[in-house]
């Protein structure tokens, strides 16, 4: 006998995800929305969305020509960490919650795996599949959406009504046809608490009267994702981000009851680490320092541009020694980054002493 949705559902859980549903393997009205965004120049830099892999993000058949299923599923990372918000620490870097354990392409890959083997086990029959973590063309959050996993917010993440946005999505396409879940209904209200909290304003209205995320200006795009320099204009707004932001979702209401997660995959190997100490790594510390995480992604030289941010917003005389130092750098890249920073850490030091 067929597999039932409820049963995918069932397991599912038993293979560690918290959320799950099931939306039809279909377009969705919702694409209109993200050709309006990159449309605006709001994707920046990130090719993969602007070229033909984006445009194959309309339809999960792209991927799979015999898809009838989508099942989303939905991995929680919250920890019992403090949020960025409570860390007054700026002689530390802040690195942002997805990033403090193992990366999660591996872990959501590792357990849609053996969510396809038990389905395979229970369904009987032959079926096509494909596993998307991320990395795949499809409208993540958009599919998780249409599976009634969340709504997406005003700060762009989907939410969970019950357990809020610390949520990694990952979904398995299916040539079997399930019953589908109905997608649940907007809640943020009038709530704009992420909109205003947002220190580079990276939020701005969309053609609807809703609100779109403007990557051009987000700390999570320009301390990851950004190659080459960072303008000093904006880079002052960083704080002491040296790895993505979570400020969006710190002050999201919903995220006050947000359960922590049982996965030891998601122990923090790396929360606020020494400004000092990362400004100083080789090129072989760093890979092996990061070894396992997603803060690879950011590469060597961008992780140190951000560094000498870091170091620069802190106002503290004892960055200067070590912004110095950067500023010799081989890399023009982080030589040219620590001088602007250098500027700005002086400029701070004097007035506090003028």
């Amino acid at each position: 006998m067929a597999i039932t949705a409820e049963q995918v559902k069932e397991l599912a859980r038993e293979c560690g995800f918290e959320l799950v549903g099931i939306a039809p393997a279909r377009p969705l009205l919702d694409f209109d929305r993200f050709e309006q965004w990159r449309r605006k120049g709001f994707a920046g830099e990130m090719s993969y969305i602007t070229d033909r892999r984006g445009d194959m993000r309309c339809d999960p058949r792209t991927l799979l020509p015999t898809a009838q299923s989508v099942i989303s599923v939905g991995k929680l990372y919250n920890t019992a960490q403090p949020y960025t918000s409570d860390i007054d620490d700026p002689e530390r870097g802040w690195i942002s919650r997805y990033a403090w354990g193992l990366d999660y392409h591996d872990v959501l890959r590792n357990g849609l795996r053996a969510l396809l083997d038990r389905i395979a086990e229970t369904h009987g029959a032959p079926f096509e599949w494909k596993i998307c973590v991320d990395t795949a063309p499809l409208l993540e959050r958009s599919y998780a959406q249409a599976a009634g996993l969340g709504w997406i917010g005003k700060n762009s993440c989907l939410i969970n009504q019950q357990q809020g946005s610390w949520f990694f999505l990952g979904e398995l396409l299916v040539s079997i046809s399930l019953a589908c879940n109905a997608s649940v209904p907007d809640r943020c209200g009038t709530c704009t608490r992420c909109i205003d909290a947002c220190p580079t304003n990276a939020f701005v209205p969309d053609d609807e009267g809703g609100w779109l995320l403007d990557s051009r200006s987000c700390i999570s795009y320009l301390t990851i994702e950004k190659r080459g320099e960072i303008p000093a204009t904006i880079a002052k707004e960083f704080s002491n981000s040296v790895f993505g932001c979570d400020i969006c979702q710190d002050v999201c209401p919903w995220n006050r009851r947000a359960p922590v997660t049982k996965d030891s995959a998601f122990s923090p190997a790396s929360l606020a680490p020494d400004l000092t100490e990362m400004a100083e790594l080789t090129e072989d510390e760093f890979r092996v320092r990061f070894r396992g995480s997603p803060v690879l992604r950011a590469k060597y030289a961008g992780f140190l541009r951000n560094v000498a941010i870091a170091m620069g917003n802190s106002g503290r005389e004892t960055m200067r020694e070590p912004l110095e130092r950067l500023a010799g750098h081989a890399d023009p890249l982080v030589a040219a980054t620590a001088h602007e920073a250098l500027a700005i850490l002086v400029t701070q030091i004097t007035a506090e002493t003028a």
